[in-house]
């Protein structure tokens, strides 16, 4: 639980730092629908696959380098309550948990020993959700 609080905390360290669809895995929290915690929320053609490290892979070292591959959408920096299906950030969930907000495909996240569930999310200009909501495949490796 230590090890798992310490790579929580830097996550968020590194989460605002620019540069560094399937269902939603079971531990993370989804609103009983998107349109009723945030209004009616459009539909993205995106689709995001979680390429480094690999399903099953294991890793040394104090970091792990996660890269993602999005398609039919961009990556925007700012935020903004003006919606576009194609552009958004993406958010990682490390064990259900909300770590990271990204504007890059590719990030270094700080790691521990321990199996780690990896899950990312195309999210709209707003930090919130697309309907139907737009993730990543998971991805589970262990840190020796």
């Amino acid at each position: 639980m230590k090890s798992l609080l310490s790579l929580a905390l830097g996550l968020l360290v590194v989460a605002c730092t620019p540069g560094t669809a399937s269902a939603p895995p079971a531990s993370v929290p989804a609103p009983a629908s998107a349109s009723e915690s945030f209004g009616p929320r459009p539909s993205s053609p995106a689709t995001l696959t979680i390429t480094a490290p690999q399903d099953g892979s294991t890793v040394s070292g104090t970091t792990v380098h996660v890269t993602l591959d999005l398609e039919n959408a961009t990556i925007t920096s700012s935020t903004t309550t003006s919606i576009n299906p194609d552009q958004g950030h993406i958010h990682l969930y490390v064990d259900g948990v909300l770590t990271s907000m990204n504007y890059t495909t590719e990030q270094d996240l700080p790691v521990t020993p321990g199996t780690y569930a990896l899950k990312a999310e195309f999210v709209a200009s707003d930090h919130a959700p697309f309907s139907p909501r737009v993730w990543s495949n998971q991805v589970v490796f262990t840190v020796q």
